[in-house]
């Protein structure tokens, strides 16, 4: 089964996020100082599901965006492109991206967090169309995995319901915001962070627990 870690009695950090979750994208280098400073946790990625099957076009959130995107760059540092929000034809659907990010971890789970990153990095400081699958397919070149396992996979059914599985995952486990990261500690569920946080919190909140 896709989780049988979540019943295994082996402490891990699990994140839940979405590719086109401002602040997860925001959080990524304090998530990645985060793993480096607990190399020996294992770690986890649970496709949070933001906005999975919206039909709201990003040009009518534009104002909302962009004030969001505004703030997140000054307080992190993370780079900001805003030409998308201008696009009348982009929906701001976030199941294709997180459904991309589930066929790398079908594929090579090892990548998975650094492709659901340069999905991120994609999307926010280049402004590339998740909607396509186009986008995917240029950074799985990147990533050397083969485009058409990849193409096969992302439009495969089963794929599908696995990304709604692990959207009704972070919803069985109370997750009402994103970026979220739970420690499991044996078989039980800690959440150490709900929304942007630095790394020494985590960590510390982290330690605590063991």
């Amino acid at each position: 089964m896709a989780y049988d870690w979540l019943n295994g009695t082996k402490d891990a950090l699990i994140y839940i996020g979405d590719p086109l979750c401002s602040w997860c994208y925001g959080i990524a280098p304090q998530l990645d100082q985060l793993k480096e400073e607990l190399k020996d946790t294992d770690f986890r990625l649970v496709m949070g599901g933001l906005r999975p099957f919206n039909q709201e076009k990003a040009i009518d959130m534009a104002d909302f965006l962009k004030e969001h995107w505004v703030e997140i760059g000054e307080r992190t540092q993370q780079p900001f492109s805003f030409d998308i929000l201008e696009d009348p034809n982009f929906v701001y659907d976030t199941e294709p991206p997180s459904r991309a990010t589930v066929v790398v971890r079908t594929m090579q789970p090892a990548l998975e967090l650094d492709f659901f990153k340069a999905i991120q990095h994609a999307f926010y400081a280049e402004n590339k169309d998740t909607n396509e699958l186009s986008t995917y397919l240029s950074l799985a070149r990147k990533f050397e995995l083969d485009l058409v396992e990849f193409e096969a996979n992302y439009h495969s059914e089963q794929l599908k319901t696995v990304t709604k599985n692990d959207f009704q995952l972070a919803q069985d486990m109370g997750i009402r915001g994103f970026p979220s990261l739970v420690y499991k500690k044996g078989t039980d569920l800690h959440l150490v962070a709900n929304g942007f946080d630095t790394a020494e919190n985590i960590k510390n909140r982290i330690l605590n627990l063991r």
